[in-house]
């Protein structure tokens, strides 16, 4: 049984701790290995190396920085196949979704190789008589990321290169369900030569989160996760003077107007409503049907559904692998009864799916509700699993009034339509932070931010860039007069 360890200060560490998780893989049962939950002198002795060494760090000049990304980058295109793999091992998602994963990964990185000059700073000569005034970005110190199960390797990277590039050290904190992505990772970032203490990894649950938002040496914390987490982290880590960017929970709506080319559309649908299981904050949730559409657009909806093929993401011909874990499968259904109970209509129950060469794994099918009202719980709170609500309204105003009043939520909507008006506005009118016209997952490249609002997201600036050049630099005003 392997043992995951730490990586810190540029060397493998065993923990003491005398506490261990297992970290199963969740399409067969198996358990991959044991992970250690940290010791807080483990986690002091992180932060104080993370501490020491941006000292050095932070006066390297930021293209030497920049070199350090470019040789992990070639490292990580070497392996990609491998990351995507141990990511559908530990997470369950297929093998093309984890290579789109890990495909996101390296852009990020990219990204960040262009710091260098968007970092520079800002001169302005003669701002009175004999007087000049300037402004340099500089790094703050240590940041922590602490990261969720389901994408592994990815939002690490949202974070993680900008934040060195920039002149920071970094410490990442991954789900306790799927840490092995990272630890391969970390094990490039060992090749690729950083000086020890710039990158650390530390294994753990959430009380060594909770640590890490206390300590004192953490600049700030960068995180993605659900609302009720992001907003015990955003309270937490304000009350400690912390810099803080918390991406959080979602509830999407998917509008399909009446001219939508339901062709292309219905695969968009439900690639986004089941691509990944269900388990992404961009996933769609709630399909709003716009006037005469409805019939339609659901007979398409239930023939795609039953071609959907659940399984092993290794196994070829799979299209949606299982959930993270029996308790989230078990919490998954609980909400597919709260939905029966409440009176919606289960037009396809994922509750009896079968994956016969797997018995042991954490499957649910595609699970279709139909009249459902929205101050239902399906309809309300973030299930993440493969549940779809179908909502039908008249107009376009009011489903852009279900969107804004009717939900705590702001991550992500979308509207299928071939209107340029109906289209501008939606994407002028809607509370949400990511609009996606025709797109049913919004996933910003790296050079764009990935927004939220309202209770999606808690902070001011987002991950990813330009938001993440801010985030992790402080600007520093200068100003000179010479007699």
């Amino acid at each position: 049984m392997k043992t995951i360890r730490n990586y810190v200060d540029g060397k493998w560490i065993e923990s003491e701790t005398e506490r261990f998780l297992d970290v199963e893989n969740p399409s067969t049962g198996e358990i991959l290995a044991q992970l250690p939950i940290s010791t807080k002198e483990e986690i002091d002795f992180a932060v104080a190396s993370a501490k020491s060494a941006f000292l050095k760090w932070r006066e390297l000049p930021v293209t030497e920085r920049a070199k350090y990304l470019f040789r992990l980058k070639i490292l990580l295109e070497q392996h990609f196949d491998e990351i995507a793999r141990i990511t559908t091992m530990e997470n369950g998602k297929t093998l093309s979704e984890a290579k789109g994963d890990t495909k996101r990964l390296l852009e990020n990185v990219d990204a960040a190789m262009g710091v260098p000059s968007l970092i520079q700073g800002k001169i302005l000569l003669n701002i009175a008589h004999h007087i000049d005034e300037y402004f340099v970005r500089e790094p703050l110190g240590v940041f922590v990321n602490i990261s969720p199960f389901n994408f592994p390797g990815m939002i690490p990277f949202w974070f993680l290169p900008t934040a060195v590039a920039c002149g920071n050290t970094f410490i990442v904190k991954q789900s306790s369900e799927t840490p092995l992505t990272m630890t391969r990772i970390f094990e490039l970032i060992d090749a690729a030569g950083f000086p020890p203490g710039v990158l650390n990894l530390i294994q753990g649950n959430r009380e060594i989160g909770d640590y890490l938002i206390e300590h004192p040496d953490i600049r700030g914390i960068c995180s993605v996760t659900s609302t009720p987490v992001a907003e015990h982290i955003y309270a937490k880590g304000a009350s400690c003077g912390k810099r803080l960017c918390c991406q959080a929970g979602a509830k999407n709506f998917l509008v399909v107007m009446e001219d939508a080319v339901l062709s292309k559309a219905v695969p968009n649908i439900i690639s986004s409503v089941f691509g990944n299981a269900g388990e992404r904050c961009l996933a769609g949730t709630n399909i709003v049907a716009v006037g005469n559409v409805y019939d339609k657009l659901l007979r398409k909806i239930l023939k795609s559904c039953s071609e959907i093929k659940v399984g092993y993401g290794l196994e070829p011909d799979i299209t949606m692998g299982p959930v993270i874990s029996q308790k989230a499968k078990t919490r998954i259904e609980n909400y597919i009864q709260t939905g029966i109970d409440e009176g919606a209509q289960l037009l396809m129950d994922g509750r009896n799916i079968k994956v016969k060469k797997h018995p042991n794994g954490h499957y649910l099918g595609p699970t279709i509700f139909t009249d459902v009202d929205l101050k239902m719980k399906i309809a309300q709170e973030e299930i993440f699993g493969p549940i779809m609500a179908v909502i039908k309204v008249q107009t376009l105003e009011e489903a852009i009034e279900m969107l804004n009043e009717g939900s705590e939520f702001g991550n992500a909507a979308t509207i299928y339509t071939s209107s340029g008006k109906s289209a501008q506005k939606f994407a002028n009118e809607v509370n949400c932070g990511n609009i996606g016209i025709n797109i049913g997952v919004v996933a910003p490249i790296a050079l764009f931010p990935f927004a939220g609002k309202k209770k999606s997201f808690f902070g001011t600036l987002h991950g990813q860039l330009p938001d993440a050049l801010d985030f992790f630099t402080d600007k520093k005003v200068v100003i000179t007069r010479w007699w």
